[in-house]
């Protein structure tokens, strides 16, 4: 959870804490936000998943990778990002404990509340399935129908891209071009979600003069439900 007015791109990088979230602290982290969430409404997420279960920097233990199918590539990214696999199968969250207390937490269902994303469909798709317990909606109607519940006001910088003159690729090339310094490792979700949030308001501030309500809730791949 960020407040916007200190993301204009230049951290300090010894100013910056990523906290790692493992089954032993959940509580104690969702509580944290849940004491500022009025204050700092805004949660910029990313996940990073080895092609079919979710294993963001909220350490989830569902993923086994020794018994659960998985996209090779996408294992061997994560472990050079420093990810380990099977830490977060020994120490990570269960999914049904984390969606029992992010509810409570006050950041979803919540119309105050700014997520920031890139490209997000599969990002909020997870944690849809997640907070739901339930496979996701068949249809684009009503999967946007369940978003609009969860994350009333969702932002899709990809989707925001569009309106941007000559701003195009991945995250890190339009951070490059916005003249935003990441902190932290690539590929790891506290640091790319970091990354999101201040290109965002470099976004809002260089090509949307501080106002993109209009482009809220809709994500880049899925057009308008």
């Amino acid at each position: 959870m960020w407040s916007l007015d200190n993301l204009n791109g230049d951290f300090a990088a010894d100013s910056v804490e990523i906290r790692e979230v493992w089954d032993s602290n959940l509580e104690e982290e969702l509580s944290l936000i849940r004491s500022i969430v009025a204050d700092y409404p805004f949660v910029s997420m990313d996940t990073e998943f080895p092609g079919v279960a979710l294993v963001p920097v909220f350490n989830f233990r569902e993923f086994d990778p020794a018994r659960d199918i998985f996209d090779p590539n996408s294992i061997d990214l994560l472990r050079r990002s420093g990810i380990d696999l099977e830490k977060n199968h020994r120490l990570g969250v269960t999914a049904d404990r984390f969606s029992e207390l992010i509810i409570s937490s006050g950041v979803v269902q919540n119309d105050s509340v700014q997520w920031i994303t890139f490209h997000s469909c599969y990002d909020l798709g997870y944690l849809l399935k997640t907070l739901t317990c339930r496979n996701l909606p068949d249809s684009r109607e009503d999967f946007y129908r369940s978003l609009r519940l969860y994350f009333p006001k969702v932002y899709d910088i990809e989707h925001l891209m569009k309106f941007c003159n000559n701003l195009y690729g991945g995250l890190n090339k339009v951070a490059e071009d916005l003249g935003v310094k990441r902190v932290g490792t690539c590929h790891q979700a506290g640091s790319d979600s970091l990354l999101a949030a201040a290109v965002f308001r470099k976004l809002k501030d260089r090509f949307f003069h501080g106002s993109v309500e209009r482009y809220a809730g809709v994500l880049y791949g899925l057009g308008v439900a």
